[in-house]
């Protein structure tokens, strides 16, 4: 059972979450909260899977929410997934950069929302949709971004370096196969040592630290 927490402060978008969620035999809702500081604390104290996390929230929005749940070891198997109106959103990049492990807009389809919270629940990334790859992209790359190498980076091989790149790019571990024309699980092994290395909690976490040390050309 995936247990989930939905944290938006617009009582429609929340009965509308609550409604898809327990509609499924799989979902089960761990609480709703109308603001930042409402999501923290029921995010201690349910322990959820998965957190549905709006940016926009009183007391503290979404990405200072995000930041402390992600911070807290006893939170180590909560993944957030962003929620926003907007595809260009200037905090998105923010809330990956805080350890969001994904994010959608309001107005993606049932069908995917539900994906996209069993996705992250197994301890993937949301990184498939176009979107997510567009917004790290344009606010990762920005003229005044100076790159800021990981300290870990050097323990990488140079093979985990170019993984690492390729994941930035938004490659999935069938398409870093392809590319490096190894077997998927040849691929799959590369991204689970080099996340290991730079203390990566999953792959929206490395796609930040390939742009962030300037892996990624943009």
């Amino acid at each position: 059972m995936i247990r989930v927490l939905i944290a938006d402060d617009q009582d429609l978008v929340r009965l509308g979450l609550r409604a898809l969620v327990e509609s499924e035999d799989d979902l089960a809702l761990a609480g709703e909260a109308a603001d930042g500081l409402r999501a923290v604390e029921l995010a201690r104290r349910e322990r959820p899977d998965v957190v549905l996390m709006d940016i926009r929230m009183p007391g503290i929005d979404g990405i200072e929410a995000t930041r402390r749940i992600v911070a807290d070891p006893d939170l180590a198997g909560t993944r957030v997934v962003v929620l926003t109106t907007f595809e260009l959103d200037e905090y998105v990049f923010d809330a990956l950069r805080h350890g969001a492990s994904g994010f959608l807009t309001k107005d993606t389809r049932p069908a995917e929302l539900l994906r996209a919270i069993r996705l992250v629940a197994e301890g993937e990334a949301l990184l498939s949709p176009s979107v997510t790859r567009r917004v790290v992209r344009e606010f990762a790359t920005r003229p005044s971004r100076v790159p800021r190498p990981h300290p870990r980076l050097d323990a990488l091989t140079d093979r985990e370096r170019q993984v690492v790149g390729l994941v930035g790019e938004g490659l999935n571990n069938e398409e870093i196969a392809a590319r490096l024309v190894v077997s998927p699980a040849t691929a799959r092994t590369h991204v689970s040592r080099a996340m290991g290395k730079l203390g990566a909690r999953d792959r929206a976490q490395l796609v930040v630290f390939a742009y962030q040390s300037g892996l990624v050309s943009g």
